[in-house]
């Protein structure tokens, strides 16, 4: 499979994916408020096991292409960019949130110092994908096997693990994932191609893991809350290990068959920009629904659906924005002083040029 193709239905996934985490938000968002359960709760639901670590696993694919770099370029590609993003939006939604709207000065500077060790409400993901790129980084330089890097991981995984430290909480949930987007990529490329191109077999091959997924999850005693969910049988740790591995690779199947219609050409656009989505999707979620239940949306499912919407497009719409007026770039690009010297992108690059959100 030729580069253009694999990147077609990587960004396919990445563009589901988004829409899965900003789904599970506006569900529970609106959930919250209704006090009911809506059809995406079912959809969320689903998609619970493989829903994070797809994003993950994805975001590990094309970590051997640059793992071998220097430190001085691997950590500012792979670690100073999220840490970036995750520092800029961070602020933003703690002075806004804060600082502004609960006017408390002294619980604003709190918050921002604890965000340095605590992940940041949704942001969470950008700072981890920060940390768990430098740990792949010395596992490399420690040349361990993958093997044992995957075996402890799924173990930690496994545990599960859940300490006062959001970060080492997150670290064991999903690390495993990450490594093995990267340790297994030329396999899950493989994969890919090979269901790809016998589209019929892969279609039946997705129903049957659909089914089964289903199943699992909601059966025998699966129940969907306004705020959460509680799994059947997946709930079990090594099967629910499983089952994230088994719809993460399933979605890129997925994904790489989307590509094949034009029609579909948006969600691999979407998923080209889908960090941008990330970084901005929890400002605007909130507000839209507000506006839209004083509007008389009360039907959860239908509330949850706008909300959903809106809270994809707003980013989207405000990312074009900036591009157009060349005013807020450094909300969705690195600007030269975020680079460490002597890299692309920095005041004395390489090779000049900023490093995008997406």
């Amino acid at each position: 499979m030729d580069t253009k193709q694999r990147y077609d239905w990587v960004d396919a996934a990445k563009g589901i994916s988004i829409i899965l985490v900003v789904m599970m938000y506006a569900a529970h968002n609106v959930g919250k408020y209704t006090g009911e359960v809506g059809v995406l709760h079912y959809i969320i639901g689903f998609a619970t096991p493989f829903r994070m670590p797809e994003f993950f696993m994805i975001s590990g694919l094309f970590l051997s292409l640059v793992i071998a770099r220097d430190w001085k370029r691997y950590a500012d590609r792979r670690v100073v960019h999220y840490f970036y993003f995750y520092a800029v939006w961070a602020a933003i939604n703690i002075i806004l949130k804060v600082g502004f709207a609960g006017r408390d000065a002294g619980g604003m500077l709190s918050e921002l110092a604890l965000a340095a060790v605590q992940p940041y409400g949704v942001l969470w993901f950008i700072y981890m994908l920060g940390i768990f790129s430098a740990i792949a980084k010395l596992a490399w330089q420690f040349k361990l096997p993958h093997w044992l890097v995957l075996a402890v991981s799924a173990a930690l995984m496994m545990a599960p693990i859940n300490v006062a430290s959001y970060a080492v909480t997150q670290f064991c949930a999903y690390f495993v994932f990450f490594y093995l987007g990267y340790a297994a990529s030329p396999y899950i490329f493989k994969l890919v191609e090979h269901a790809a191109a016998r589209p019929l077999l892969a279609v039946l091959g997705l129903a049957v893991w659909a089914v089964a997924e289903a199943y699992l999850v909601f059966w025998p005693n699966g129940v969907l809350h306004p705020l959460d969910m509680e799994m059947g049988y997946a709930a079990f740790p090594p099967l629910h290990l499983t089952l994230a591995v088994v719809g993460a690779v399933a979605l890129c199947v997925m994904s790489a068959l989307l590509t094949k219609f034009a029609f579909m050409d948006w969600l691999r656009w979407l998923g080209q920009r889908s960090l941008v989505v990330y970084l901005a999707f929890t400002l605007p979620m909130s507000a839209i629904r507000i506006v839209a239940m004083k509007l008389s949306f009360t039907d959860t499912s239908l509330l949850s659906c706008v909300v959903l919407v809106g809270a994809v497009l707003a980013p989207v719409v405000l990312y074009l924005i900036v591009k157009r007026i060349g005013f807020g770039t450094f909300l969705f690009e690195r600007p030269a002083w975020a680079h460490i010297p002597g890299t692309p992108g920095s005041r004395n690059p390489a090779q000049p040029a900023p490093a995008p959100a997406e």
